[in-house]
Parts: structure tokens; sequence; C-alpha cells
């Protein structure tokens, strides 16, 4: 059971910058300053800015001379916080304080996974910030839809009297944690139960043997979704992380045609 945590780590990165929260809370991110449209990439649950498709997007984007910034969530790689206090809410939180302190003009917001609910959430929050979207087998409402439904009837139990449990995963030799906190507040943050208000362009990339996410919440999304310029590629043999390279060939593509698009 891997729930949208599977990590897509890569070598370790180079020491990150640290934004300060008002709560004392530390949001460490790499930036690199360039062209507008920015491109921002929002990572999935339990993965962080060290990952393959994070890092190809940065090599993507110095190449051309764009700006780019990718960062860690509370209680995620670098940033600091202790995530059995995590909640979409405050990933949330850290995507617009990202947004508005770290970048300049519109941007190009690229969420993989859960970070495809983040980014429609960022969207929603600030849309003259936003010159599109893609979303990389994009996971909205995957607390209460993906997660919730999956869990064995003795972890939703133990979740709900304990407060949390703790799920054995291949990824991780401590399991992953799952608080009753992080699904009940996830409820706040639905977006798939009517019309998304967000008329930006979106282009929604999945594949098709994806264990976690079903390739048809794209579709889904895409019905939902307000805007007439949206777009999905289904990857046949693609998996969850879609990170092979050509994978990640289509990934440079979709953002460099989104960065001519909006540009």
């Amino acid at each position: 059971m891997t729930l949208l945590s599977t990590p897509d780590h890569a070598e370790p990165d180079r020491p990150p910058a640290i934004l300060p929260c008002e709560d004392g809370a530390t949001i460490a991110y790499h930036r690199r300053t360039g062209k507008a449209p920015g491109v921002i990439f929002l990572g999935g649950f339990m993965s962080d800015m060290t990952g393959t498709k994070a890092r190809r997007l940065d090599a993507f984007c110095a190449a051309r001379g764009q700006a780019y910034l990718r960062f860690d969530y509370f209680g995620h790689g670098a940033s600091s916080g202790d995530f059995a206090r995590a909640t979409v809410g405050r990933w949330k939180a850290d995507a617009l304080l990202a947004l508005d302190r770290l970048t300049e003009g519109p941007q190009i917001l690229v969420g993989s996974s859960l970070g495809g609910w983040l980014m429609l959430l960022a969207a929603l929050a600030r849309p003259a910030r936003v010159a599109g979207l893609i979303g990389i087998a994009a996971a909205p409402d995957a607390t209460e839809d993906l997660m919730w439904p999956r869990f064995p009837a003795e972890v939703q139990q133990a979740i709900l009297r304990d407060g949390a449990a703790r799920l054995p995963s291949q990824y991780s030799p401590d399991g992953y944690l799952f608080t009753r906190e992080l699904i009940e507040e996830g409820r706040r943050h639905l977006v798939l139960r009517g019309p998304i208000p967000i008329a930006s362009p979106v282009r929604l990339l999945h594949g098709m043997r994806d264990p976690d996410v079903p390739w048809q919440t794209s579709l889904a999304l895409a019905e939902k979704l307000e805007s007439h310029d949206v777009e999905v590629t289904l990857v046949k043999d693609g998996d969850h992380r879609l990170s092979t390279e050509s994978d990640l060939a289509l990934l440079t593509r979709t953002v460099e045609t989104m960065i001519d698009r909006t540009g």
C-alpha cells in the first residue's frame, strides 16, 4: 500500500535557502531568478524538492533562463515541522507563502500527486498570479477519496480512536504516519465536489499503470475545471511517478509549451 507516498529522491542537493513563517517554522527552498512566467514545482505526499522531476525542471529552467522555485512543505525534507501536525491546509499555506514571498509576476504551477491538489488550491486563492497549471498524476481530494477508503477497517478505527496510525511501506522502514487531523482537516479543502472556478490553461499528465491515483481522477478533474483550455495526456505504460526519461521529456515539453503559450 503506497497511498501517494512513493518517494522521488535524487542525489543530495546544495544547501537550501530558508523562508521563515510567522509561527516560527521554516520553509526550505531553492530559487532561480529568470524570465517570466516563472515555474513552481509542488511535490507529492512525503516527497521533497530533491526529487527527479523537481531537479529536471530546475535544469530545464536554467537552460531557458526561466525563473524557477522548488521548496519543501511543513514536515517534509529540509523544512521544519512535525509531520504528525501536518495538514492539507498547512501545506496550502506554505504554497501561498512561497508564491507570495519568493516569486514575482505570473507563475506556472506544476503539481505532482498531492501537489496537484495544492496547485489547485493555490490557483483558487491567487488567480491573478497563476498563468497555467500542469498536473502530474494530480490527486485532488486525496485524503478523502484515495487514502481513507483504502485504509483497512482496523486502521480507520485506530485513527479515530488514537488520533493516528502508522502503515507499513516498502519505501520507509518506519512506515508512514496518518493522523485523524490530516483526514478530517482535508475535508475543508475538497475541490471535486462541484465546478472548479479556474480559468487558466491546464495540462494533466497521468500514467495508466498508476497504482496510487487512478488515471480516471485526471478525467474527473478535467470535467470539473471551468477552464476551456484543458488537455489530458495519458501515458499507457506510465506509473505514478512518471520519472522515466520519456516521462521527463514529456513533462519538459509540456512545461515549454505552457511557457510559450502564457509568456
